[in-house]
């Protein structure tokens, strides 16, 4: 997920999708538990996006204020 796009996102959001991604971040770490995950690279991937989204949404909201 490229920070222009969720740029264009409103904060509602970008809250949404937050809790999408952490939704499939839990996901993913319990397939990792079970042994069924083969692409390992998926959970640095989704928590990237997740601190992208997080960074953008507390710009959002400062410049808001």
């Amino acid at each position: 997920m490229k920070p222009s796009d969720i740029r264009q996102m409103s904060i509602a959001e970008i809250e949404n999708k937050e809790n999408e991604l952490r939704e499939d971040l839990f996901r993913l770490k319990f397939k990792l538990a079970t042994g069924e995950l083969e692409d390992t690279s998926k959970i640095k991937m989704t928590r990237k996006d997740i601190a992208r989204l997080k960074t953008i949404l507390n710009e959002k909201k400062k410049a808001e204020v």
